[in-house]
């Protein structure tokens, strides 16, 4: 099983979500692996330490123009959806834009006259972290001015065991590096606050999500906050309310220091748990 937790905005509780469910799976003996997918911004490792026992460098395929053999015919320009050729036809200029390439081999298809070769540029690694006998964490980390960390994403995912339940910590807004990260959920927790900036970016988030069809359910954090616009919102579409989590200077001290809410609150232990049984209850 594969659980997605993504937020439409940073700063939501996502990763506040997402390391307590998977620290109260792990005190339950529940075999789990959460993969950090924020490949930007990684911070799951703030909170959960363990023993690195891999580290695999990721790299994609950059295509490389020789210019004497190259006839200037623009057809690896013209299959480039992503503009990572630059073409001057009268000057006979053609390069490749490298930080718009998404390895995806359409010009070296598109060339006929063998002027197209590849090589690889490194985008990031991926760690992989003991815990325990039942839980591992898997990170995901871009290298500094990579413009899509989408490669990075979807080797970390590739990384966790089929046969086990995973927790995608996903990246927020819903651009393609959350694509790919829900692409490969079977449920997603969507992390939202009772806010108007909260509930327009849970907006955006569900239309993504209704748009690929993946089945969700809201958690809505600092929920004592604000105002119930958010909550009309779920009822007036019949959307699930999964967990609400209390706006408590206590909570955001926990957070802040590192520590795990589950741990210092076990109250909470029981409610990720019983957010767990709700998920797999929904997905089933």
């Amino acid at each position: 099983m594969n659980i997605a937790v993504a937020s439409g905005k940073g700063g939501t509780g996502k990763t506040l979500v997402s390391t307590n469910l998977f620290h109260a799976l792990q005190k339950r003996g529940v075999t789990v692996i959460l993969v950090d997918c924020d490949a930007e911004e990684p911070n799951v490792m703030e909170f959960i330490q363990g023993e690195t026992f891999a580290s695999n460098v990721v790299t994609q395929n950059i295509p490389v123009i020789d210019t004497p053999k190259c006839t200037f015919c623009g057809k690896c320009y013209e299959y480039c959806n992503y503009n990572a050729i630059l073409y001057l036809q009268p000057s006979k200029y053609i390069q490749v834009v490298e930080d718009l390439c998404h390895d995806c081999g359409a010009c070296s298809v598109a060339c006929l006259y063998g002027a197209i070769t590849e090589k690889p540029k490194t985008v990031g690694k991926v760690d992989s972290v003991y815990l325990s006998c039942h839980s591992q964490l898997i990170e995901g980390c871009a290298e500094v001015g990579v413009y899509s960390p989408v490669p990075v994403i979807k080797r970390a995912i590739k990384e966790a065991q089929a046969n086990t339940l995973n927790i995608f910590d996903s990246p927020p807004g819903i651009s393609c590096p959350f694509i790919a990260t829900v692409d490969k959920a079977d449920y997603v927790i969507l992390v939202t606050e009772p806010t108007p900036f909260g509930l327009n970016d849970l907006k955006l988030s569900i239309e993504t999500l209704q748009q690929i069809g993946k089945p969700f359910g809201v958690v809505v954090n600092r929920s004592t906050l604000g105002n119930s616009d958010v909550y009309n919102y779920l009822e007036q579409n019949s959307f699930t309310l999964l967990m609400e989590i209390p706006f408590d200077k206590e909570i955001a001290r926990i957070y802040s220091e590192g520590k795990m809410l589950v741990d210092e609150k076990p109250e909470y232990q029981e409610r990720f748990i019983a957010l767990y049984q709700l998920v797999k209850k929904q997905i089933q």
